[in-house]
């Protein structure tokens, strides 16, 4: 049923049951609670001030973890930034990266419906807080994503000036955030294919998934050596489980 999460609301709508008592009775079930919250993409205030996500975490008592919220997914962040660290300590790649950033590029691509900034926000932002990289975003003009998860990288409109001599490029769609929510083109252009991928400096490839193969990613992409998809969804498993191992050891 739906849960109510304004404060001092008078519930004679369509809400069943406030989180302020709904939150404290799950505290008492569970060590700890995983939460996954979509936004609206209605409302930009609302959506970025992550409310539902805020409620549990003040009432549950219990640590929250998010599996993904209206602005940011950072356990997918985690095991973006894993995943590119365990490629480039490869005994093959090691020598290439030594003494030096590794180019990673994010790149905008078209999908059939607007999509939230999430990912690409979070991405962002730890790889900014990495610090370990060369950061380029990449996207048609008017898809600027908040300067709070951005700050540090470089915007490049040119999307093959943004992938030359890339080392990582992450393939993700989001809608427009200063407009919000809104889809302004899907040039297929920005589709990432092997043609473009030549620009790079074989460019490992990421996508968070699912992908609209042929939208986003051409199959050639996906199911060529470049590839990294299938080990980034699988270090998804190591991610999750380091997070709750250091929250269980009171880390």
């Amino acid at each position: 049923w739906a849960l109510e999460f304004e404060e001092e609301a008078i519930m004679s709508g369509n809400t069943v049951e406030h989180v302020k008592d709904a939150a404290p009775i799950m505290g008492k079930y569970f060590d700890i609670l995983c939460i996954r919250t979509f936004p609206s993409l209605k409302n930009k205030e609302d959506d970025y001030s992550e409310l539902y996500i805020r409620q549990f975490i003040k009432y549950a008592g219990i640590p929250i973890v998010s599996l993904e919220s209206a602005t940011l997914h950072p356990l997918q962040s985690l095991t973006d930034i894993i995943t590119m660290q365990e490629y480039m300590r490869g005994p093959a790649q090691a020598a290439g990266f030594a003494g030096r950033k590794p180019k990673v590029v994010l790149t905008w691509a078209p999908h059939v419906k607007p999509l939230p900034q999430c990912v690409a926000n979070s991405f962002s932002q730890w790889v900014n807080a990495w610090g370990q990289a060369d950061f380029v975003i990449t996207h048609p003009e008017d898809y600027e994503l908040a300067e709070q998860f951005t700050k540090g990288a470089r915007i490049e409109y040119d999307q093959s000036a943004a992938l030359k001599d890339a080392d990582f490029v992450y393939v993700k769609n989001w809608s427009t955030f200063r407009d919000y929510g809104k889809i302004y083109t899907n040039d297929p252009e920005w589709m990432l294919t092997n043609e473009k991928l030549a620009l790079t400096n074989q460019a490992r490839v990421l996508h968070c998934l699912p992908v609209r193969r042929n939208v986003e990613l051409s199959d050639e992409i996906l199911d060529g050596a470049n590839s990294l998809v299938t080990t980034q969804a699988g270090n998804r498993v190591w991610a999750a489980q380091a997070v709750l191992a250091a929250i269980l050891r009171g880390e």
